[in-house]
């Protein structure tokens, strides 16, 4: 359960998007809740999206008159109303969709059953793969798709074989999709973060020795906030971005890419 709250953003909020709309689906989550506290900030339009009524709830109340819908993200039909209720809201166009959705599952991948690699790939892969396909038929004047994908897609890490091949998989989406729908202004990018505190790295967190070692393993010495990740998201969907498609943004304190010099 994602219990633990984002630490507050210590970002300054950027450009005014006064009277553009976005929808956010896994809004409960803590990176989800960032996202909406950023955009809020902002003077967006926001439908909030997600399974768990009450997470829900919480989010919307670090929005202004948000719209929330109850949306199970691995059901095409339901993104797509969701879309498009997201595009009725902005009065015929929708800005951006950012889908904050996903799970940590640290097997490798001998012990994980049929099940499990199922449950994997609907909630990371399938829900992306909903959300492109919405917003190619509701987002036909352009506009701005956010994913999630994970520093495991691009540096091998231990007992990650699932969660990689994942968002290995919404990595090569996002690319594919960027170049279908540049044609029109549909942009398409992802976000990769590392470890990040909230509550489904409840188990790692919770763990001193588990933490300080992920810690470690990050070269700039901790793991992310969730406003580290929700400030990339928030640049992703807005203005500021507008000649970025089809990029893969880590945020990830460098682990998928960097190997530092040890300490002496």
């Amino acid at each position: 359960m994602d219990s633990l709250p984002p630490a507050a953003s210590p970002l300054l909020p950027g450009p005014s998007l006064a009277g553009a709309a976005f929808v956010v689906i896994g809004a409960g989550g803590g990176i989800g809740r960032e996202v909406v506290r950023q955009l809020t900030a902002r003077d967006a339009r926001l439908l909030l999206a997600g399974r768990d009524p009450g997470r829900l709830a919480a989010a919307a109340e670090l929005a202004r008159n948000p719209v929330v819908m109850e949306v199970d993200a691995t059901d095409f039909a339901a993104v797509e109303a969701c879309l498009q209720r997201g595009r009725e809201l902005g009065g015929g166009r929708l800005a951006g969709v950012a889908l904050c959705v996903g799970s940590i599952v640290l097997k490798p991948a001998h012990t994980i059953s049929a099940a499990e690699w199922q449950q994997v790939l609907a909630t990371n892969l399938t829900t992306a793969f909903a959300v492109v396909r919405a917003a190619a038929k509701t987002m036909r004047d352009g506009g701005s798709v956010v994913l999630c994908s994970s520093a495991a897609a691009s540096v091998g890490l231990a007992n990650h074989e699932a969660i990689a091949a994942a968002k290995a998989g919404i990595e090569g989406l996002v690319r594919a999709a960027a170049a279908s729908h540049a044609g029109r202004g549909l942009r398409c990018n992802a976000v990769a973060p590392g470890l990040v505190r909230t509550g489904l790295a409840a188990p790692i967190l919770g763990n001193a020795r588990a933490l300080a070692a992920s810690e470690r393993m990050h070269p700039l010495g901790r793991i992310g906030e969730p406003h580290d990740i929700a400030a990339a998201i928030t640049w992703l969907l807005g203005p500021e971005s507008a000649w970025v498609t089809g990029e893969i943004l880590h945020v990830d304190g460098g682990l998928a890419h960097v190997r530092p010099v040890e300490r002496t």
